[in-house]
């Protein structure tokens, strides 16, 4: 029997193509420090967003993918850059003009605007934690302020100094004219203020381990380069870490390749080799723009879980990293029933499949066996039809449907009921256009009518989907595309819909022989039929 290291050797989903490359630079031996590390990077000034759990769950799913090809072990730091001076204000906090005059200072010696942590930066650096632990990630927190503090950038440190010179041929031609006569890798932090400031270094001393600056007092200051006195450049930061810690793989957007390019530059000038690294391409809004924190033209993660299963946010991120993909509201009921599609394949795919399904990747090896009797889709559908706003009368039709089934023996079915309620209310009824039918479409609709009148009560979905196909067929559209369209447009007042089979199926048959009835005599569907 073929084991699952055997086949992860020739799987082709992407994070074993990223576990086997990562393999390949270690020559299958462990690293002198005895494991692999992966790393994400947070910039804690603001609050976690989408693009840190993208970064988080990828990062994971080649760590897994890993595990499965190597016995040597792993580790992931997610560290968070929380020495980084404080910019700009944001928006969304409260004591505004206390932070206004902290503005400049190192986020970790920022008081705290909510009053419950010791700095702003533990208080973000907290919500980046939870955040993190709610999805059940494997990590380790890291902060620049306490490597920084605790001497262990130390030795890194010195090396920046003794190749201050070096480094600084690497930065200054990407910079303006301008920019060069300041620009320093070094950032010292003012005796006199507590702030990260951007001045030219007047004199780098590598053997003292000492710069020296004039502060914003004018006064000419020598400052250690270790103990908390200086931070890095993020470029030249980002390439010191990758040194100080042995980073062996870390992923970026698309955006940073420059970046990734410089730090790994300054990393090798350190004496050691950059990560082995992934690009991912950015997400874009609804009008096909890049999506922008600042901007606020996203989708977010609780946006996200408001209306679908954290599995299905795994699941597009899992799906093309490499494309630019519209990361909106219209994409989550999709994306929600691909993965019910991945789920239900699982178990009877061959080993090697199953390496290669989104879900061994979403759920560490280990997928649900249990799969929901009914697709998102439908249930939105059903939602609608009936207008529906409580759960309980939804499961009224899905116990008929789906005898056996309850809230208590489908717990994410009974999660979706609750999604669709939420995403059809936010989305789908302002949206709803019924039409009447047109004299063809009628004579259709009254011959669909009088085929549905005699099948029996409980006729399966399959049997109701061959007689709406029949039906199709027997009247001049110029596709069965069309009649469905039309069916659609008609009965449920969208221009896209679910397998009407399995929809009337689920919303009992005398109640969709009503619906049909009731577009025929021009009637607004009505919110009536009964789930008995």
């Amino acid at each position: 029997m073929t084991s699952d290291r055997e086949l992860a050797l020739a799987a082709k989903a992407w994070p074993f193509e990223e576990a086997r490359k990562l393999l390949a630079r270690l020559g299958d031996k462990a690293p002198e420090k005895g494991y692999v590390l992966f790393e994400t990077g947070y910039g804690p000034s603001g609050l976690p967003h989408i693009g840190t759990f993208g970064e988080v769950v990828r990062t994971t799913m080649v760590r897994r993918a890993f595990d499965t090809l190597s016995d040597i072990p792993t580790r992931l730091f997610c560290f968070s850059d929380d020495m980084d001076g404080l910019r700009k204000v944001p928006d969304n906090v409260p004591n505004q003009e206390m932070l206004r005059s902290h503005l400049g200072k190192p986020l970790t010696k920022i008081p705290d605007p909510f009053g419950e942590h010791e700095s702003f930066g533990h208080h973000n650096n907290a919500r980046l934690r939870h955040f993190l632990d709610s999805f059940g990630f494997e990590y380790e927190f890291q902060s620049s302020t306490d490597w920084y503090f605790s001497g262990r950038f130390d030795e890194t440190l010195f090396k920046v100094l003794e190749n201050y010179d070096a480094i600084m041929e690497v930065m200054l031609p990407t910079l303006g004219s301008e920019r060069q006569q300041s620009y320093s890798p070094f950032l010292p932090i003012s005796p006199k203020t507590g702030e990260v400031l951007q001045v030219p270094i007047l004199e780098h001393n590598a053997q003292a381990g000492t710069i020296v600056f004039e502060d914003v007092d004018g006064t000419r200051t020598e400052l250690p380069v270790t103990g908390g006195n200086c931070k890095l450049q993020w470029k030249p930061d980002w390439g010191m870490r990758w040194a100080a810690l042995g980073v062996d793989y870390e992923m970026s957007g698309k955006d940073l390749i420059p970046s990734v390019q410089l730090a790994s530059r300054i990393c090798r000038i350190l004496g050691a080799p950059p990560p082995e690294g992934f690009n991912y391409e950015l997400f874009l809004d609804d009008r096909g723009q890049k999506i922008s924190k600042s901007k606020g033209n996203g989708l977010s993660v609780d946006e996200w879980l408001a209306y679908a299963p954290p599995e299905s946010l795994s699941l597009f991120m899992f799906q093309k990293p490499r494309t630019a993909k519209r990361l909106y509201f219209d994409v989550i009921p999709r994306t929600v029933d691909d993965y019910l599609t991945f789920l239900g394949k699982y178990p009877q795919e061959e080993a090697s499949k199953q390496l290669e399904n989104p879900v061994w990747h979403i759920h560490e090896g280990k997928p649900p066996a249990q799969v929901p009797p009914l697709t998102f889709s439908l249930l939105l559908n059903l939602v609608g039809t009936v207008n529906a706003d409580e759960p309980s009368v939804i499961w009224g039709y899905i116990s008929r449907y789906a005898p056996g089934a309850s809230a208590e023996s489908e717990p994410l079915l009974d999660r979706l009921v609750g999604y669709a309620i939420a995403y059809y209310r936010d989305f789908v009824k302002p949206t709803k256009r019924y039409r009447a039918p047109d004299e063809m479409e009628r004579v259709a609709l009254s011959d669909l009518l009088q085929a549905l009148e005699e099948l029996p009560a409980d006729a399966d979905a399959e049997t109701i989907q061959n007689q709406v196909y029949e039906v199709g067929k027997r009247h001049p559209f110029p596709g069965l595309r069309d009649w469905f369209k039309a069916c659609y447009e008609i009965l449920l007042g969208q221009e896209q819909g679910p397998r009407l089979g399995s929809f009337f199926a689920l919303y009992g048959l005398e109640n969709a022989i009503g619906l049909i009835r009731a577009a025929l005599a021009d009637e607004q569907p009505s919110s009536t039929q009964s789930s008995d």
